[in-house]
């Protein structure tokens, strides 16, 4: 793919993020629990799958927590997991463990959530060679850990934000007067950064391939029509040098039909913005 990988998650940013998120859960404290549990008590507990998943984000939950709490991760990032598969164990503080409990589930659950949906569609498209990309469509503040869900789930990142590639979309095409206008302005500002067209029409296809573009992107193509693409394509100068994407509307209900066609990739807005959440649940252990 053209563009770096989320293969990691930052701790410094996420313990940011993870800072705000407890803001936002208790401004004022636990006023449940700290009015049961005075501190003193201690408690194990273990978070553990209640449907299958692929695991994503278990280092993040010892970020929840300060250093006399212990965080026993079973299982790493990338890891399927079946229906009863303790994920951690967690040591420490009652009253902690219980303020916390909430905010780590749900951004784990959605975490292994996008992890698994991403599985899916790897399952489907690697025999072909064909990626499976993310894209913007993320949730605002959770982009870096939903990109990285994708990444664990076997999936490759697209483009993290609009500083990291060019990639010149239907409005900018319509704003600009066309392909060509786009990219001349384009060029004769950026160096260094990929460049990808998305193409709406064969006629776009034809201007764009005159041009000379690094990546393509094939918009709301139908599966024949994506084949004709991928031919003009690669049988143009450099063709087999460009890298087209596949993107409109698809998931795992018609992946199998693009995945035949030639491309290199599959962009899929729905492995991020149309997942359910894994069913992930802490009990505590006497």
């Amino acid at each position: 793919m053209l563009y770096k990988q989320i293969n990691f998650i930052n701790e410094e940013t996420a313990k940011y993020h993870i800072r705000n998120f407890i803001e936002e859960d208790s401004p004022n404290g636990d006023v449940t629990g700290d009015s049961i549990f005075d501190g003193s008590e201690l408690s194990k507990a273990q978070v553990y799958c209640k449907s299958d998943t692929v695991l994503a984000g278990v280092g993040l939950i010892k970020l929840f927590f300060e250093e006399d709490t212990s965080v026993n991760e079973i299982f790493k990032d990338g890891d399927k997991l079946n229906v009863g598969s303790v994920i951690a164990e967690i040591n420490g503080k009652t009253s902690t463990i219980l303020k916390m409990e909430r905010l780590f589930l749900n951004l784990l659950q959605r975490m292994c959530g996008i992890a698994y949906n991403t599985s899916k569609m790897v399952e489907i498209a690697k025999p072909f060679n064909v990626e499976v990309l993310d894209t913007r469509k993320t949730t605002p503040g959770l982009r870096m850990f939903e990109k990285y869900s994708v990444f664990a789930g076997g999936g490759t990142n697209h483009r993290y934000d609009l500083s990291s590639g060019i990639l010149i979309k239907d409005n900018h095409i319509a704003a600009s007067g066309g392909i060509s206008n786009a990219l001349k302005k384009v060029k004769s500002k950026v160096s260094g950064l990929p460049i990808e067209i998305e193409i709406d029409t064969f006629s776009q296809l034809e201007e764009a391939l005159s041009e000379g573009v690094d990546a393509l992107l094939l918009d709301n193509f139908s599966p024949d029509d994506t084949k004709k693409a991928v031919s003009l394509i690669r049988s143009s100068p450099n063709g087999e040098k460009i890298y087209v994407e596949s993107s409109g509307g698809i998931d795992l209900s018609n992946i199998n039909s693009y995945v035949v066609t030639g491309i290199n990739a599959v962009s899929s807005g729905a492995i991020t913005h149309s997942v359910s959440s894994a069913d992930i649940s802490l009990d505590f252990k006497y």
